[in-house]
């Protein structure tokens, strides 16, 4: 069917004006001032007209950093593709960048085609993959070719979790080495995984074992340190690299200073370390553990940093690297030892009001900043720009009508998540999205999930990073 939406004012990454969009098929054809309905084929005959005056018209959101599928300390996360398209589709995100995390005795093809498999038919949303090199030896430089060639244009590395998903430095070289031939950017965890193992031995060997010793055990030094090591290799090598959930100033600052001296870097903040600190993970009673996620919740003079980079855009993404462990059975793994508890604060159905409203509305950030950070730039970093990111004749119809008067409180109860619990219970809110559409078809409206499972599709991405 085709789309009319009337009246509203269109948001994108630098520009702001009301106009009418149609949409045909499942693109955008038209974008005007005023689109008499008579105009159209048939005189408007099968098109659904959504009224938008008073709302605000944004692109589809992207997230550039989930979890769907994820193994991690012997479980499993609890979403699949349903839950987490629903989740984000009521959320205003249309489309996910999800981490591909083999262990280090997998083979890339093997992970590559698991982690697609359990996307397709399954995926309400639009989908690709960041693939992560946990080993590089002959056979993995082979696979990660041809991923590549089938539409994968973004490697991940982890600088930290030593023994599980870290290299060595002198396959990290060679791998950004590859991923410079290649043209595909490296996406980074940046932390220091022998400094984290000996942090995290002292503190346990002395009894702190709870989840409020975390954080201590992977201070901002760490990440800083982490954040130079992978810029100095992309200098070494001319990689392109993006430093993914950059948690605190001195990390961010490392960043700036690699792109003054001409390193192509870009900086990724994630929702929780804009909205949540370090003392969330000292609650009592185990609650901490809900908060436990790497790099940690920091002190709260890092949002600010953060907030101020995001309208500088120093930081160019804003994402959530969701990943959905239950408190219950889950987190609860380690709760005589806080190295045990699996990381990650659930957030993909909560990230677009959440910055909506201690970004916006709080006067922090404005709109095209906003619609920049959470979809346009990851757009274009990531190869989709302008099929996404972007409201213009030619672009896919992802489109996000949003009420910004709405007002509510984020709870468990009203997550399509399928986690136990909401790391923001109770919080009060400001805007949602009232229509949500993918490629042309709406699929939620106001909280509700009114789509078509297994819509989404995979999206193949040519290398831009040469």
């Amino acid at each position: 069917m085709a789309l009319l939406i009337k009246g509203g004012r269109i948001i994108t990454g630098n520009d702001d004006r009301v106009a009418d969009i149609y949409c045909e098929g499942e693109t955008i054809s038209r974008i005007e001032a005023s689109i008499d309905p008579r105009s159209l084929p048939a005189g408007g005959a099968g098109v659904e007209t959504i009224d938008a005056a008073g709302r605000l018209v944004f692109p589809g959101f992207i997230d550039p950093h989930v979890h769907v599928h994820l193994p991690f300390m012997g479980t499993h996360a609890k979403d699949d593709y349903e839950s987490a398209s629903m989740a984000a589709l009521v959320g205003g995100t249309t489309t996910l960048i999800e981490m591909i995390c083999p262990g280090p005795m997998d083979e890339p093809a093997e992970a590559f085609d698991e982690w697609r498999s359990r996307a397709e038919g399954k995926a309400a949303v639009d989908y690709s993959f960041h693939m992560a090199a946990v080993r590089f030896d002959d056979l993995a430089r082979r696979q990660l070719r041809d991923i590549v060639r089938q539409g994968v244009a973004s490697f991940k590395v982890f600088l930290a979790y030593k023994g599980a998903l870290n290299l060595d430095d002198a396959d990290l070289f060679a791998l950004m080495t590859l991923a410079k031939e290649l043209g595909v950017i490296v996406a980074a965890h940046c932390e220091n995984a022998e400094a984290i193992a000996a942090m995290q031995a002292r503190l346990l060997a002395a009894g702190r074992n709870g989840p409020e010793w975390h954080e201590p055990s992977r201070p901002t030094i760490v990440e800083a340190e982490g954040v130079r090591r992978i810029t100095t290799f992309a200098e070494l090598t001319g990689a392109h690299v993006y430093t993914v959930h950059t948690s605190c100033e001195e990390a961010v600052r490392q960043a700036v200073e690699a792109r003054l001296r001409g390193v192509n870097v870009w900086v990724e903040a994630v929702v929780p370390h804009l909205t949540l600190d370090r003392s969330c993970a000292e609650r009592p009673d185990f609650e901490g553990a809900k908060y436990v996620m790497s790099p940690p919740l920091r002190e709260q003079r890092h949002q600010a940093f953060l907030w101020n980079a995001l309208r500088a855009r120093e930081i160019a993404t804003i994402g959530t690297d969701h990943a959905p462990f239950d408190f219950r059975g889950q987190k609860e793994m380690g709760r005589h030892d806080f190295t045990r508890i699996p990381n990650g604060v659930p957030s993909l159905q909560e990230r677009i009001t959440l910055v909506y409203t201690h970004g916006v509305a709080a006067g922090r950030i404005d709109l095209r900043t906003f619609v920049d950070a959470c979809s346009t730039q990851a757009a274009r970093i990531f190869g989709m720009y302008p099929r996404k990111g972007t409201i213009a004749v030619g672009s896919d119809a992802d489109l996000v009508v949003w009420d910004p008067e709405w007002r509510g409180t984020l709870s468990q109860r009203t997550s399509l998540s399928r986690v136990d619990y909401c790391a923001f219970e109770g919080w009060p809110v400001q805007g949602r999205a009232s229509v949500v559409t993918v490629r042309g078809e709406v699929q939620a409206r106001n909280g509700e999930f009114v789509g078509t499972i297994g819509r989404g599709r995979f999206m193949p991405r040519e290398p831009t990073h040469f």
